[in-house]
């Protein structure tokens, strides 16, 4: 009886033994997708991210979307930069456009300024190149990218559809450069030739291949898939290595959706036309499903490989809808209401984007998220969420993890101030704040800096979130802090600014157009 007691007593201890040592195992390290869309504007989507449902919402749908809100986090006040590179570069580098100097979108073309001609205001000389993983390159702003530290510490790093991080020529226009083991579909292009492979997704110029073809994908030429379902299905091909092998995954799915050409998705497009929107509103409501069909195959893939439970899913898009009224609405085929203006401009219908995250386990699911965030906290929080300790790299961080959030929806931080910084000229068509802008946001507070004209507006996004009432007149203390808050952040990062063609003289900074205005009013 002594004897099988002992026994016992020793099985017992070995199997506390055991359990102690899985309990001290570390938990396995998340896979994580970022789902980034192409210039999908805050409402286009049947998610509300305002404080009720609007018609827009209901003229979309997007069931995932819907599915990633109700089993995650929406982010309310989440940003992004005016156009897409700069986006795109922040998101990969932590850094802030205005840091970078990659403050516009890139062209295909090496050392090609996208700038428009201007009449009154020169271009500044912004790195036109992009970002670049090696040093020395003329016009690119050197730094380590997120996907090489992943890769160095263990993960899969995979590349779907746009890339657009830099020119061709350089470094940075190809993924692999940037530590993508894996490239899908990605180079310098910044759109689609077209969406359909029985034209090889692309539309020949004078019996040329169309600079803007998407390349990689001839498994589907001549075939009647869609652009973002062929996407879709080389993604999910490409996590079967990274599954098979039980290795960590980093997917970076860029879709080239819903940027135009606008295209009908054949899938989607007669619901939207039965429901009476015109033919152009139908093609890119149909766009946006089909984009949002993609996010559900991904997330059914995760579900059926029971890797759900330890994957982060991230959603955002990479700047406001094509919307250029700069007041209200739009006439194009999108609408940012009741957002002001859209894709290009520092105005809330050009940067504030929807924003979802998902991760079992650590975020509460339907919870909301009002704190702002901006894209170069990716950076941090990601390697924050790999379990990456002071990653070492060649530039200074400007992000901010947001992983906090995620454990504590409530949070609230009013003393940080967001910046954006545009010294670029967009398009041909005028338009208010379409060019050459920069603003600031602290708390409730935002104030909007025309390079032009050195006007400054102020606006309370609490109660205006449409930036109808300009305040400036009424809180001149507030626009006094802002403007200098702003300067001395632009100056920090050694920022630019545009000069005058007439003069050869700078623009003024917003602290100096403070100045001005209250020597106007003496």
């Amino acid at each position: 009886m002594r004897k099988l007691s002992l026994t016992i007593r020793l099985f017992i201890g070995l199997l506390v033994v055991a359990a102690n040592g899985l309990w001290a195992q570390k938990p396995a390290r998340p896979n994580i997708v970022v789902f980034l869309v192409d210039d999908m504007g805050w409402q286009d989507t049947s998610v509300p991210f305002w404080k009720q449902a609007t018609d827009l919402n209901r003229r979309y749908r997007t069931p995932n979307m819907e599915r990633l809100a109700k089993e995650g986090l929406k982010f309310t006040n989440a940003y992004a930069q005016p156009v897409c590179t700069p986006t795109r570069t922040s998101l990969l580098s932590g850094v802030n456009a205005a840091h970078s100097r990659i403050t516009h979108w890139t062209s295909p073309n090496k050392n090609k300024n996208t700038d428009f001609a201007d009449s009154s205001l020169n271009s500044v000389d912004w790195n036109i190149n992009g970002l670049s993983p090696v040093a020395g390159v003329e016009h690119t702003f050197h730094a380590t990218p997120l996907p090489a530290l992943l890769s160095q510490n263990g993960y899969y790093t995979i590349h779907t559809g746009k890339a657009h991080f830099g020119s061709a020529g350089t470094p940075g226009s190809d993924p692999k450069n940037l530590g993508f083991q894996v490239n899908i579909g990605g180079n310098e292009i910044g759109h689609p030739a077209s969406y359909l492979g029985t034209d090889k997704y692309d539309r020949p110029v004078n019996g040329k291949p169309n600079r803007n073809a998407v390349p990689g994908l001839e498994a589907y030429h001549g075939k009647d898939v869609f652009l973002s379902e062929a996407l879709t299905l080389e993604a999910i091909k490409a996590l079967e290595k990274p599954v098979q092998d039980k290795q960590p995954f980093f997917l970076y799915f860029g879709h080239y959706a819903v940027h135009t050409p606008i295209m009908a998705d054949p899938r989607f497009v007669d619901n939207y036309l039965k429901a009476g929107l015109d033919s152009i509103e139908a093609k890119y409501a149909s766009l946006v499903e089909g984009m949002d069909k993609s996010l559900g195959d991904l997330l059914n893939f995760l579900d059926e490989r029971q890797l759900a439970d330890n994957t982060v899913v991230i959603f955002m898009s990479d700047n406001g809808g094509l919307s250029t009224k700069p007041q209200r609405g739009g006439t194009e085929h999108t609408h940012n209401l009741p957002l002001r203006a859209g894709k290009g401009s520092v105005y809330e219908g050009g940067i504030r984007e929807p924003m979802l995250v998902r991760w079992p386990g650590v975020v509460k699911p339907g919870g909301v998220v009002e704190q702002y965030v901006i894209v170069e906290d990716f950076f941090p929080t990601i390697l924050e969420m790999a379990g990456v300790q002071k990653p070492l790299t060649v530039q200074s961080i400007d992000g901010k993890s947001f992983l906090p959030l995620l454990k504590n929806p409530k949070r609230k931080d009013d003393t940080r101030a967001l910046v954006w910084h545009h010294p670029n000229r967009w398009i041909a068509a005028e338009g208010p704040m379409l060019h050459w802008a920069s603003a600031i946001r602290q708390g409730d507070w935002k104030l909007v800096y025309d390079h032009r004209t050195a006007g400054l507006e102020l606006y309370n996004l609490n109660d205006d979130i449409g930036e109808l009432k300009n305040r400036a007149t009424q809180h001149p203390d507030k626009v006094k802090q802002l403007a200098l808050l702003l300067t001395k952040q632009l100056k920090t990062w050694n920022a630019q600014l545009p000069t005058f063609k007439t003069t050869g003289k700078p623009v003024l900074w917003p602290e100096e157009a403070v100045t001005q205005v209250n020597s106007n009013l003496k």
